[in-house]
């Protein structure tokens, strides 16, 4: 029997490779991922770890230092005194870092915002920093010079001796390059870049006068990070410091990055599995449609003496032959993959650390077992199916038909997990928003596809009766690619699921984030009155001279920054948002359930409902507050606003807030100006902020789409899963029309001889794959509006999203239901042709 297996394989090479394909795109796209993401995670960690290479112990301030009302940092010039003298310490350096926004000479900025860095040059005894050699030039010495990494400094096109215009907290600096470094610092090698300044320069520039972000301490030759760890502590003060040895740093980083490519793994990973999902129903339908068309040889091997058993196995071995020639390859095709990706996302810009491509045994094993698996299990049914042939089929060529009773108990489970499903989900609709909630909604979801996916042959020939009238108008090609399409429903069924799946879940969620996104955008429109929000590009803090710069615009008709500033209420730690209160109101459109805004001034605040209800707050508490610098007071709530994403928290006038703060700095600016937000109003801003790299100014329109990236970097990704799951549909389709051309060979004789040309022949074969594809797309788009639905009231049910209606995109379910067709069209060029080329005489003759 495992001879007849092989002999099958090899017979039927060319039926098995369509499926052999489909499994290979999925293992592909399996150990890319896991090659890709293994290469970028050890590449990122070594780099790390070389930033760490002179760091033995690191003296960072605790996690509740600067959260504390009137902490300051204890990592002072004093204590790094102490820290050089600690027996077994080699050296010590402070360092002091924070955002630096470089600009290009055409004044945009260089790299992204969340990766422009800046810090300081800490020369040694010898006058030179070993972290930063100098490439070119000389260090800075004074407040108006500085040196940059020799990367951005290629990218801008700049030179020692070159001014550069440089911002760190808003206003425009003007520094001059007197150094270009080489530096093995990650965020530098994965496209950032780094400003470094002298000590004092930049302890004022980034907020941190006389005090240090952390100090770094070398061991001396002899001595262990831990011993070097132990003589530190007895240093440190009681309370605002932490030492930690340079190997558990880089374990945590380590940690750190291997978690953030955890991400990017499981959504490529959730891309690979439904391609192999969806490739399980051509696998399925490949074998179901090889045991038919050998009915008589395997009712002859039953008629010799193999068992049902022997039977069973057969099929499998075969499946297993397939499976294990697809896994290997795909597993060649990821490894190429995962280069590809590498090389494509260095020439994005972005700087991929160098290193090997990783390719652990863990990632060769899954993707073998991933491959062999999953086609074993999709061809274990048709093997069961094989088995089930009796003996006396050998007597004839009449395939195995279902039985009626077979598909009774089909559609009888069908209706039953679709009713189930949909129930589950109706009720998970009407309930309050929990962790219940959503398991129930999860559970229903799986119940309701399985149902569908069940039912799906039945579902088959009433959806593609209602194509009749049109293919009537293409004579009797039409009648009978109709004909064909419902004449074995499991097999039609089971090629329209692959694209139904794809379809499915490109709907679902196209509708969720049109829907979540007009739900923010009117949330923006209705909570906002401003026309710009103007901002740091890095999200970092505004210094005080942009608000005022922009309160002295002629432009500018009110405008107000908004601040941040812990306090303690209570025995928790609150933070205070502090607002223009004279032009707050003109700025802002709140809805009140309690009170209202009024003027901002004293001790008076709002807060919004959902802090409110926590708190057991309403309109007249009056809470007793420890401000910032360590002073108290009590503030008066004078109203209890909707929360939404833009505007939230407790928020008070800036007269009383400001007093209590040690270094006033604004998250954000809200400003209204005369002619609305127009492009030329946004560009006197703009100009009257002195062309800031480092600022946006943003509208309503920017502020919704900055909300909504990641619903559309999940939706991209989301196109990114149709384009595969189109291809192993296409590739579902091909295999089913060419095996079904070549198990009706005899039928397609006949219709020549009888005077069907060879025009009607692939008419006929092309309007069969464009039905099955648009049932397949009608039934996919059908259940993603269902399930978009079902979202939408989970969504509403989290109170995040108070604005948020379901919105059906009729425009992209068009171009959906068009993907369809383009599909079922593309699909049946290669089956069609063959089938025309047939020469009658031979197919009359074939059996």
């Amino acid at each position: 029997m495992f001879r007849t297996a092989l002999r099958n394989v090899l017979v039927h090479k060319a039926r098995l490779l369509m499926t052999v394909l489909a499994v290979m795109l999925g293992v592909a796209f399996v150990s890319g991922t896991l090659v890709f993401t293994s290469t970028i995670s050890d590449a990122s960690q070594a780099s790390s770890r070389k930033g760490f290479d002179n760091v033995d112990v690191v003296i960072k301030p605790s996690d509740n230092t600067q959260s504390t009302p009137g902490a300051r940092s204890p990592l002072d010039h004093k204590l790094l005194d102490k820290a050089a003298g600690v027996p077994g310490a080699a050296s010590a350096t402070g360092t002091v870092s924070g955002f630096t926004a470089i600009a290009d000479k055409s004044g945009k900025l260089i790299g992204e915002g969340f990766s422009t860095d800046g810090s300081n040059y800490f020369p040694g005894a010898d006058g030179k920093d070993a972290r930063y050699p100098m490439r070119d030039g000389a260090a800075p010495k004074s407040a108006d010079q500085f040196a940059l990494d020799a990367h951005t400094a290629d990218r801008g096109g700049y030179k020692v001796g070159d001014t550069v215009r440089i911002s760190v907290d808003g206003p425009v600096r003007e520094q001059k390059l007197t150094g270009i470094f080489t530096t093995g610092d990650g965020t530098v090698a994965a496209g950032g870049s780094l400003a470094l300044f002298d000590t004092a320069t930049a302890q004022k520039m980034f907020g941190m006068p006389g005090a240090f972000s952390e100090i770094d301490i070398k061991a001396a030759p002899g001595t262990s990070q831990t011993a070097l760890k132990d003589a530190v502590e007895k240093i440190l003060p009681k309370q605002g410091a932490t030492a930690t040895t340079g190997k558990q740093l880089v374990d945590e980083q380590a940690k750190f990055i291997a978690t953030s490519m955890d991400g990017m793994k499981n959504a490529l990973l959730a891309f690979a599995g439904v391609a192999l999902f969806v490739g399980t129903f051509i696998i399925a339908n490949t074998f179901t449609m090889l045991v038919a068309q050998r009915t008589k040889e395997l009712a002859l091997l039953r008629a010799v003496g193999a068992s049902r058993r022997q039977i069973t196995r057969s099929v499998l071995i075969e499946a297993l032959v397939v499976g294990t020639v697809a896994a290997v390859t795909g597993l060649l095709a990821g490894i190429g993959i995962a280069a590809a990706l590498r090389a494509l996302v260095g020439a994005t810009g972005a700087q991929v650390p160098d290193g090997p491509l990783v390719i652990s045994p863990s990632t060769i094993l899954i993707s073998l077992l991933v491959g062999t698996v999953v086609t074993v299990l999709a061809a274990w049914l048709p093997g069961r199916r094989a088995a089930k042939i009796p003996p006396i089929a050998a007597m004839n060529s009449v395939h195995a038909t279902a039985t009626t009773k077979s598909l009774m108990v089909r559609n009888t489970i069908g209706a039953l997990f679709a009713g189930a499903g949909t129930a589950a989900v109706l009720t998970a609709t009407g309930m309050s928003y929990s962790g219940s909630t959503r398991a129930i909604m999860g559970v229903g979801v799986g119940l309701l596809l399985i149902g569908v996916l069940v039912l799906t042959p039945l579902l088959s020939r009433p959806l593609i009766a209602l194509a009749t009238p049109v293919l009537r108008l293409f004579g009797i090609s039409g009648v009978l690619a109709r004909q064909n399409a419902v004449r074995y429903p499991r097999r039609t069924a089971a090629t329209a699921s692959a694209l139904m799946i794809g379809l499915m879940l490109i709907t679902g969620m196209t509708a969720v984030a049109g829907s979540a996104q007009q739900a923010i955008d009117k949330m923006a429109t209705a909570s906002l009155k401003a026309d710009y929000m103007v901002s740091m590009a890095s999200r970092t803090p505004l210094s005080p001279d942009v608000a005022e710069k922009l309160a002295s615009t002629d432009e500018v008709t009110a405008s107000s920054p908004l601040r941040n500033s812990p306090s303690r209420i209570g025995t928790t730690t609150e933070f205070l948002t502090g607002v223009n209160g004279k032009d707050f109101g003109k700025l802002t459109q709140l809805d009140f359930s309690e009170g209202a805004l009024g003027t901002l001034s004293g001790d008076r605040a709002v807060v919004d409902d959902s802090t409110a209800k926590e708190k057991g707050w309403h309109t007249g508490s009056r809470l007793p507050v420890t401000f910032e610098d360590g002073k108290r007071g009590t503030l008066t709530i004078g109203g209890v606003y909707q929360r939404n994403q833009i505007i939230h928290g407790i928020i008070l006038d800036n007269a009383t807030l400001a007093p209590h703060q040690k270094h006033i700095t604004d998250m954000q600016v809200m400003v209204k100006t005369k002619d609305g937000a127009t492009a030329a109003s946004k560009d006197k801003l703009v100009t009257a902020l002195g062309k800031n790299p480092a600022i946006t100014v943003a509208d309503k329109k920017d502020v919704s789409g900055d909300i909504a990236k990641t619903i559309t970097l999940m939706l991209n990704m989301l196109y990114g899963l149709l384009a595969m799951t189109v291809i192993v549909a296409v590739l579902g389709v091909i295999n089913t029309l060419a095996m079904s051309v070549f198990e009706r060979a005899q039928e397609i004789g006949m219709l020549r001889a009888i005077g069907l040309d060879r025009r009607g022949i692939k008419q006929m074969v092309r309007l069969e794959s464009l039905v099955i594809s648009l049932f397949g797309g009608v039934l996919g788009i059908g259940l993603g509006v269902f399930f978009a639905w079902a979202t939408g009231e989970l969504i509403k049910a989290t109170g995040q999203l108070s604005t948020y209606e379901t919105v059906l995109p009729w425009g992209r379910m068009g171009l959906f239901l068009a993907l369809a067709a383009v599909v079922g069209v593309l699909a049946a060029l290669w089956p069609a042709r063959r089938a025309a080329k047939l020469n009658m005489l031979q197919a009359i003759k074939a059996e």
